[in-house]
């Protein structure tokens, strides 16, 4: 990918807009996860470093194009100010006399976040005017924010084709870890698709039958291959009106030459509760009173088998309903196996969406995989083979 980092611009004496994500949770004016702003920290550095001058972009929330303080960046400052470990200063505006006073009065070696940009009703519509606003205030670019990339907004595309431009640290890591999962992997590829419903992932399907060799589904979406195939799958979630499109999955796959992977045997239980009495059948054996809720161990163990025969593991979404024990088996396990294997340096392994993240976090070994993508929506855009505005507007 042809795309500037941090190491190809001068900085120094420069001010340098830096769009980011700190669209954190907040709960009675405090910020109760600040995973986001911990991870900006290093982009913030090394514009620092470098002699530059940075000034914060960002969203927060939808105030539908218009001031609300509720939803005032200023919120996040003492979170900010503690992961930058200095104090912040803050502008009431990102654009005209506020900003621009603000930015006049920033000193080296400070740093400054403007208010929320989604604050202007032109931000959403990636307004010329307003992205030419926001330039006036800099000299240089950096979006360090993946997971807005997917929205064409002022403050993500329109402002990057405005002022010399790269990726931040934290998009640079992304961009890598995907160029290395999808664009040019290390083949055998193993892709797991967990998740409710086939109908919202028929891009990603579709996108990763041509890029993978072997694809696992998991989730209330095995459950609907299980029907296309003719299984009964008693109460279980599943689109039955899908049956047709999964079939169409399913050839397209064998001309491609990707082997998708089915659960061979389940986990089923008459009610979805913690502790719910449970037992593990053969995939075409669920009772008709029953729903199946988790992966058996005879597919976790064949999962295991094509991560252990795979260099490269994408991954998104579990492969039962991990939210509640014991239905959290089959993805606990198959993640402890990629991540081992990781360790062991025998496989790349990417993972990303809000579930994925969770449940990677909740078996523990999220720590081991390659590398984990925060950015939700832009990760999926991205394995559904869809062009990034925000990453489009960043190549040379």
């Amino acid at each position: 990918m042809a795309w500037k980092t941090l190491d190809d611009m001068d900085m120094a004496g420069k001010t340098v807009l830096l769009r980011v994500d700190i669209n954190v949770p907040v709960e009675e004016g405090r910020v109760t996860d600040a995973t986001r702003i911990d991870k900006i920290v290093p982009t913030v550095r090394d514009i620092l470093a470098k002699g530059g001058k940075p000034v914060l972009l960002a969203h927060f929330g939808r105030p539908k194009g218009k001031p609300d303080p509720a939803m005032s960046l200023a919120v996040t400052l003492p979170a900010l100010e503690a992961a930058l470990g200095q104090p912040v200063r803050f502008a009431g505006d990102c654009v005209g006399e506020t900003a621009a006073a603000a930015v006049a009065a920033l000193a080296p070696g400070e740093v400054l976040l403007l208010e929320n940009t989604r604050f202007h009703a032109g931000e959403e519509k990636n307004d010329p005017a307003l992205a030419q606003a926001m330039a006036d205030l800099g000299d240089v670019y950096v979006n360090d924010a993946f997971s807005a990339a997917h929205r064409a907004h002022a403050s993500t595309e329109g402002l990057a084709r405005l002022l010399p431009a790269c990726a931040g640290r934290l998009m640079e890591a992304e961009l890598k870890a995907l160029e290395a999962a999808l664009g040019t992997p290390e083949r055998p590829v193993v892709a797991v698709v967990g998740g409710a419903k086939v109908s919202t992932k028929l891009d990603l399907l579709g996108n990763l039958l041509g890029k993978v060799d072997h694809l696992v589904i998991g989730g209330g979406m095995a459950n609907t291959f299980l029907v296309a195939q003719g299984i009964e799958v008693g109460k279980s979630l599943a689109e039955r009106d899908m049956a047709d499109t999964a079939r169409a999955i399913l050839d397209k796959a064998g001309a491609a030459g990707c082997t998708i992977h089915l659960p061979l045997d389940i986990v089923v239980a008459r009610e979805f509760k913690a502790g719910a009495p449970c037992e593990t059948v053969a995939a075409g054996a669920c009772p008709p009173d029953a729903m199946i809720l988790d992966a058996g161990p005879e597919t976790v163990a064949a999962i295991t088998r094509t991560f252990a025969a795979c260099r490269t593991l994408i991954w998104n979404g579990p492969l039962g309903a991990f939210e509640i024990a014991p239905f959290d088996t089959a993805t606990n396990a198959a993640a402890k196996a990629a991540a081992d294997l990781t360790a062991e340096g025998r496989l790349v392994s990417v993972a990303g969406g809000g579930d994925t993240v969770a449940a990677l976090n909740k078996s523990g070994a999220a720590a081991s995989f390659t590398f984990i993508s925060t950015a939700g929506g832009a990760f999926l855009e991205w394995m559904e083979g869809k062009d990034l505005p925000g990453v489009a507007a960043l190549m040379t």
